[in-house]
C-alpha cells in the first residue's frame, strides 16, 4: 500500500500499476515539490511563452499559449509567478484565467529541449495575472523537436473560427505536425495538491498523430517519465484539450473533447508505441496568426564532426572522439554539458536526435562523448554498430546547465553507471583549476566489466593526492580485487557520502538512475544538507 504522502492521485497510481511501474510514487516523491527551486524560477523567467491548460465556464478543457514581451514572467518568491501580459479575449481560456482558476502549465524551450511543469491557481493583478503554485517538477526532454523562436509585429486581429469538427485543411495541418500540447484535469473532495489541471507536451515524427476522421484523433503514448499525469487524469475525468501550433504563422488550433486510453492498441506493432489516447472532438477553435512568436524548423546550423577515434571503455560503453570536419578547434563547452547529435539512420525518414554528455576535458581541442548501448536504443545501437573512425556526423553546439558552480566549496561528485560521463568532465575541470577546493569522486558500477574510465580516474587522482576517490562495485567479479580495482563492495548510500565528512557547506553533484538519485537525495536532506547544495541530473526515464 502507498501511504498518504504520495504526490500522485488515484488515477495516476492506477495508471502506474497498469503500466508495471508500481512503487514509482515513493521513489520520485522528492522531485515533486510545492515550490520552485531557484533553477526552475530562473528557467521560467527566461521564457517568452508558457503553455497552459484549464477549464472554461462550461467545464470544457482547453490548452493554450500565454505569451508576452521579453521579461514578462517574474518570480517574486518560490511559490509564485507573475505574468505581465494581456490574454486575448478570443482565447478559449481568457475569462477563466483572468477571473481566477486552477491551471496547469508547462514551460518549454524548443531550442534546448528543457522543460518544467507546475500546477496552481491564477488570480488577477494590476499588470496581468499571478499564479500561486501547488505542485512543480522537472521533466524529461524526450520527443521534443527543437526550434528557435523570434517575434513578428502581428496585430492579432484575425477572427477565431469555431466548428464542431475538423476541416480538411486542419486535418492536413495535424497530419504533418510533430508537436502537440494536451490539457487534462481532475478534482476530488480532499483538496489534494494533485487537484487541478496539467499541461503536457507530446511529440514525435511528423504525422505521429493519426487522424481517423473529422472528429477522431489517435495520439501514441511513448516511454516517458512514468508519472502518468495526463493518462492518470483521463482515467478519472475524460475531458481533454488539445493545442496544435503553426510554428511558421503563429496560428493556434484548439480543440476540446473526450479521451479514452487504449492499453493494447492496434498500433502496438510499433514497439515504441506503448499506449494510445483516442480523442473524440467536440469543438474546434482555429485562431490564425494568434501569436507574435514564430519558430524555425531547424533551430541552429549543424556542425559536421569527424570521428577521429572510437574507444571501448567498458561493457556496452564506448567513447567517440569528435573533431570539426573543417579542421578547426571544437567550440568550447562547460563541464557537465551535453552534445546534441542529429543522426541519419537508414530506415528513418527524419533525423534521429539524441544528446550525450561530453565526458572529456574542456581543455581538449576535440569533443568526447561516451555512449551506453541501450537495449532497443535506436541512437546508441547505431553509434555502436555503424559509426567508426573516419565517419562524419552532425551536431549542434554543446548545451545544458548541469555544470559546476563558480565557487570554491568542497565538491562531491557522485555517479552510477553511465551517469559518470558528465562527472568525469567535471573532475577534469576541477583538477585543472587553480583553487585547492576539497574534492571527492565517488562512482558505482556493477563490476569491473561495466566500470568505465577506471584507469583515467586513477591517473587523475594520483596526480592530485589531496583529492579522494571511492569506487563501489555492487557485484564484483572474480577479477575484481578489493583495495586494488575498487574500494567498497555494495551500492553507494547517503551514509557513505556523509562518512566522507565533506562538511556542511559541501556541494553534491549527482548523476545516475532515478532510484539511485532519490535515495541519496533523501538521505542527504534528512542529515541536514540543504536542498540547494544537491544538484542532480538523471539518466533514463
Amino acid at each position: 500500500m502507498l501511504d498518504e504522502d504520495t504526490p500522485f492521485h488515484s488515477g495516476e497510481l492506477a495508471a502506474q500499476e497498469r503500466a508495471g511501474v508500481r512503487g514509482l510514487a515513493k521513489r520520485v516523491a522528492p522531485f515533486i515539490r510545492d515550490h520552485m527551486p531557484d533553477q526552475h524560477r530562473t528557467f521560467f523567467q527566461a521564457q517568452p511563452f508558457l503553455v497552459a491548460a484549464s477549464g472554461d465556464e462550461h467545464g470544457r478543457v482547453w490548452a493554450t499559449i500565454i505569451e508576452g514581451a521579453d521579461g514578462f514572467i517574474d518570480s517574486p518568491d518560490s511559490r509564485t509567478l507573475t505574468l505581465a501580459t494581456m490574454i486575448d479575449p478570443k482565447d478559449p481560456l481568457s475569462e477563466a484565467i483572468l477571473a481566477g482558476t486552477d491551471i496547469g502549465v508547462v514551460g518549454i524551450e524548443l531550442a534546448t529541449r528543457r522543460r518544467n511543469r507546475f500546477s496552481g491557481k491564477t488570480r488577477p493583478t494590476k499588470d496581468g495575472i499571478a499564479i500561486d503554485i501547488h505542485q512543480t517538477f522537472g521533466n524529461c526532454p524526450k520527443y521534443i523537436n527543437e526550434r528557435e523562436w523570434w517575434r513578428t509585429d502581428t496585430t492579432m486581429t484575425n477572427e477565431a473560427v469555431v466548428s464542431a469538427q475538423l476541416s480538411s485543411q486542419q486535418i492536413k495541418h495535424i497530419s504533418a505536425a510533430d508537436t502537440l500540447f494536451i490539457g487534462s484535469g481532475r478534482q476530488d473532495a480532499n483538496g489534494a495538491p494533485s487537484n487541478g489541471y496539467d499541461a503536457s507536451h507530446r511529440g514525435g515524427e511528423p504525422g505521429f498523430v493519426r487522424v481517423v476522421g473529422p472528429k477522431r484523433l489517435r495520439i501514441p503514448d511513448y516511454t516517458g517519465n512514468n508519472f502518468f499525469n495526463t493518462i492518470g487524469n483521463l482515467l478519472e475525468d475524460p475531458r481533454v484539450g488539445l493545442l496544435f501550433v503553426d510554428f511558421t504563422t503563429g496560428g493556434m488550433l484548439h480543440m476540446t473533447g473526450r479521451a479514452t486510453v487504449e492499453w493494447d492498441p492496434e498500433e502496438a506493432c510499433d514497439p515504441s508505441i506503448l499506449r494510445v489516447i483516442e480523442i473524440e472532438v467536440d469543438t474546434v477553435i482555429d485562431r490564425p496568426a494568434a501569436l507574435s512568436l514564430r519558430w524555425s524548423a531547424e533551430p541552429a546550423a549543424m556542425t559536421k564532426l569527424t570521428v577521429i577515434d572510437k574507444v571501448v571503455e567498458a561493457e556496452d560503453i564506448t567513447s567517440f572522439h569528435l573533431a570539426p570536419a573543417n579542421g578547426e578547434t571544437a567550440t568550447p563547452f562547460l563541464a557537465g554539458q551535453h552534445l546534441p547529435l542529429a543522426l541519419d539512420i537508414p530506415g528513418h525518414n527524419a533525423r534521429v536526435r539524441r544528446t550525450y554528455s561530453l565526458s572529456g576535458s574542456i581543455a581538449n581541442p576535440h569533443y568526447r562523448i561516451s555512449v551506453k548501448r541501450e537495449a532497443g536504443g535506436v541512437g546508441s545501437n547505431f553509434l555502436h554498430n555503424e559509426v567508426h573512425a573516419g565517419d562524419v556526423i552532425e551536431a549542434k553546439l554543446p548545451a545544458g546547465d548541469f555544470v559546476l558552480p563558480d565557487d570554491d566549496k568542497p565538491l562531491v561528485l557522485v555517479s552510477a553507471g553511465v551517469g559518470q560521463t558528465p562527472m568525469l568532465a567535471m573532475l577534469h575541470e576541477a583538477l585543472a583549476g587553480e583553487n585547492d577546493r576539497p574534492l571527492w569522486y565517488v562512482h558505482g558500477a556493477r563490476n569491473g566489466r561495466t566500470h568505465a574510465f577506471g584507469r583515467e580516474v586513477s591517473q587523475l587522482i594520483a596526480a592530485n593526492p589531496s583529492f579522494s576517490r571511492q569506487i563501489f562495485l555492487s557485484a564484483p567479479g572474480s577479477t575484481d580485487h578489493l583495495g586494488q580495482t575498487f574500494d567498497v563492495e555494495g551500492r553507494i548510500t547517503a551514509a557513505d557520502l556523509l562518512a566522507l565528512k565533506a562538511g556542511t557547506d559541501a556541494l553534491y553533484m549527482i548523476c545516475g538512475p532515478l532510484d539511485f538519485m532519490t535515495g541519496l537525495k533523501n538521505g542527504l536532506e534528512a542529515a541536514g544538507v540543504p536542498n540547494d547544495q544537491i544538484k542532480y541530473e538523471t539518466f533514463g526515464a
